[in-house]
């Protein structure tokens, strides 16, 4: 069935139940969920990814979904890839792998109702055969917010301003404590020593902090289980600067989890903001 036949045949839409819906459960703005989704287009289908992923999939596949009430996709070119550490990644293999991520914010509460319909959503759309499958999700997850620290304070957007807000970059940084009881010592420290120190004076406006959800099993087999459910944590640093100005302030960051305590960083992986509608950086990736 084509598109054109799609949209014109008869459709079952039980708007009925939309008013009743918005009548119950939580409806605020905190950012109380994320996904977070890292992916490597494989070589030679870079254009058509883009194009497939901001012409489709951004909307259809995550923003037109409930309770996913902001978004937005960055890139890596490659000379942004090299900047990336360690070289031995427990999250990239190799550590340059996943030159877009897309960043969603879900609202508190609301998890359980988002997942129930993106899993029916995503089945859909792989029937109607709008799934670009030239690609691999190199980091994939839903997670649950921590923690949010402010380089000023009150003064600022607010985390759930970071995906609209203008931001030149992005740094992701993926943390591994060593058990489940280390993972809350850990999270402590970063929230009242390590990211305050590092934020002070920076390029970075705030830092968010998620810990990763299982994916349901009845999600899409091209989605790998979720790695580190127990002792993960996932820090998305929304940077004033491009990256590459200021890369400095972002070495060294795993010796500093390594001497502050237990914990190793996985990850750290800076990023830019793509211009939605254009092809820009995809001649740029490789």
């Amino acid at each position: 069935m084509t598109r054109d036949e799609r949209e014109s045949a008869p459709q079952d839409t039980r708007a009925g139940d939309y008013a009743e819906l918005a009548a119950v459960g939580p409806y605020g703005v905190r950012p109380g969920h994320a996904l977070i989704t890292m992916v490597e287009p494989h070589p030679g289908h870079e254009y058509a990814y883009n194009r497939w992923y901001e012409d489709d999939h951004y909307y259809a596949g995550a923003m037109a979904m409930p309770w996913m009430y902001a978004g937005r996709r960055w890139v890596a070119t490659r000379d942004l890839q090299e900047l990336r550490y360690p070289e031995k990644s427990a999250v990239a293999q190799p550590v340059t792998a996943g030159c877009y991520l897309s960043t969603y914010w879900v609202t508190e509460g609301r998890y359980d109702e988002h997942m129930k319909w993106t899993v029916g959503i995503n089945k859909r759309l792989g029937r109607d055969g709008r799934v670009h499958q030239e690609r691999t999700h190199v980091f994939t997850a839903f997670q649950d917010h921590e923690a949010t620290v402010y380089r000023d304070g009150a003064a600022g957007p607010r985390d759930f301003h970071a995906l609209d807000h203008p931001y030149a970059g992005l740094v992701l940084q993926v943390v591994d404590a060593e058990g489940p009881d280390q993972r809350a010592e850990l999270l402590e420290r970063l929230r009242s020593r390590i990211l305050p120190g590092r934020l002070a004076g920076s390029p970075a406006a705030m830092v968010t902090v998620f810990r990763p959800t299982p994916l349901p099993g009845d999600r899409m087999t091209y989605v790998k289980q979720v790695e580190g459910i127990d002792t993960r944590l996932t820090l998305l640093w929304f940077l004033e600067a491009d990256p590459r100005s200021c890369w400095d302030h972002f070495r060294g960051l795993d010796a500093e989890i390594a001497e502050s305590g237990p914990g190793r960083v996985e990850l750290v992986a800076p990023f830019i903001p793509t211009v939605p509608g254009t092809d820009r950086y995809v001649d740029r990736l490789r």
